[in-house]
This record gives structure tokens, sequence and C-alpha cells, in this order.
């Protein structure tokens, strides 16, 4: 008898094990069972908590935070803790103004009344693919509570000339809404210039206009008033907004990350 050939039995052996195989649906491919793997890995990799930020939102009696596995919800009524002549004269907060280097102060006829902001942003920002705009009104929110506005004055009025009917402390009212346009200096003197300040509407976070010893100015920034570096809270980086002291101050051409949503 002829010894059979090797190769033809392990080839006839080989079509028979996947025949049987072959009517069984529940058993995934190899090359499949790796792709998801590699998919679930790469979406936990980049994705940054910014709740781990939530208790350097201070003025509890202002502001509170809370989020869930989507978003963090902050809560404003939006009164600062720092003294100013827009609070009501019978306010413990209130304060005349008085800053000789401003000649050219003039109050606006509104005042600091409470507010009920509810901002729910990202939890995991992420890069908006189409950047929209920020609004007129608040844009962001910061940790004593007052919200953050963008560079633009109210139809008709010259933002350049608003700056002089800012108080003490660089912010003013819209009606009864106090906002910051510019540098919050109440904040920036009392946490650092480098400090976290808050965050805008799509989840990303603002710092003062220093970084690691230096002045961080418009040509540090991409368009939107932001870049991506390592801070004190995300030593291994996140996008960030930086405010400088020239315009646009706080915010560029619009929100880099995906906006959230705010009622009132």
């Amino acid at each position: 008898m002829k010894k059979l050939n090797f190769k033809l039995v392990v080839y006839a052996f080989s079509i028979l094990m996947l025949m049987a195989c072959g009517d069984d649906d529940s058993v995934p491919a190899m090359d499949d069972v790796e792709g998801d793997e590699i998919d679930d890995d790469e979406s936990e990799v980049d994705q940054i908590d910014i709740s781990t930020l939530a208790a350097k939102f201070y003025n509890t009696e202002a502001v509170s935070v809370a989020f869930d596995d989507t978003w963090v919800t902050i809560t404003s009524s939006n009164l600062p803790d720092h003294k100013s002549m827009y609070y009501p004269m019978n306010d413990p907060l209130y304060e005349a103004y008085d800053e000789p280097n401003n000649p050219d102060f003039k109050k606006n006829p509104g005042e600091i009344g409470a507010q009920n902001y509810v901002f729910k942003i990202p939890r995991y920002p992420s890069e908006a693919t189409n950047k929209e705009s920020t609004p007129m009104g608040p844009m962001g929110v910061s940790i004593n509570s007052v919200v953050f506005f963008n560079q633009e004055a109210a139809p008709g009025d010259d933002i350049l000339e608003e700056l002089n009917t800012f108080d003490q402390f660089e912010g003013h009212p819209a009606g009864d809404a106090y906002h910051y346009h510019i540098e919050p200096i109440w904040l920036t003197e009392n946490k650092g210039s480098d400090a976290f300040l808050g965050f805008l509407l799509d989840g990303f976070p603002v710092y003062g206009p220093m970084e690691n010893g230096k002045t961080i100015t418009n040509d540090d920034l991409d368009d939107y008033h932001g870049h991506t570096s390592a801070t004190a809270d995300f030593p291994d980086g996140i996008y960030h907004y930086h405010i400088t002291e020239d315009l646009p101050w706080i915010n560029g051409d619009g929100f880099f990350g995906v906006a959230g949503t705010i009622t009132q």
C-alpha cells in the first residue's frame, strides 16, 4: 500500500474543520475581536474629565456644581463676592469707585442683581468639527459665580468705550447681569495669575494670563484664544483658554469645543 500524502491529509482535515464551524455565527472572527478591543481602548485614552475641578468653584452661596456621566451642571446666581460700586448702596458689598488710573470712568445705569443661570457643559470636552461663535451674553462662568462675556459690545456700543464703565475689579452689569469681559483681577490677585478661573460653555477651562512664569500673549494662542499644554490641574496636557491683556481678552473666533447649553 502506498503511503498517504501527508500534506493532502492536513489540507482535507482543515477543510472539514472549517465546514464544521462555518454555521456557528456566535463565534466572531479573531480580527473582529482585536479590532473592537482597540477601538474601546482608543475611546478611553483621550477623554479628560473636567469634573475634577468642581471643588474650585468656591463662592458656594452663589454657585453650585453637580455632574453625571455626561454633563457638568453649574448653577449660578451671578453675584460677585467682591465689592463693587454696582451693588445697591445698602448692600454690604457696595463700595464707591475710587480708581485714579482711569479719569474717564463713568458708571453705566445698571445695578447688580441675582440671576439664575444653569450651564450644562460636557464632562469630557472634545474639539468641535464645526466651530460655533460665542453668544452675546454669558459664554462661560467663573469660579466665583460671575459669568464671562465675549469681546463684543451691545449693538450700537463700542467695547473700548465700555471699558470706562468697568468697576474696581473690572466688571460691570448689563441691566442687572454683572459680568467680566476682561481679566477678573479679583480672582487673579487672590488665586494667582496662572490659576484656573472657570469654564467656557464647551467645557474647556479658562486660565489666567501667566503660564510657567511667562505672560501669555495672543501670539501664543490659536484663533480661539487657547492652546494645548500641561497645567497644574492637568499635567498630561489639556486644551485651555488664556486671558490676555489685549483683545480679544478671553475668547477669539468662537468655541474650540462642542458647546453645551445655558438656560436662565
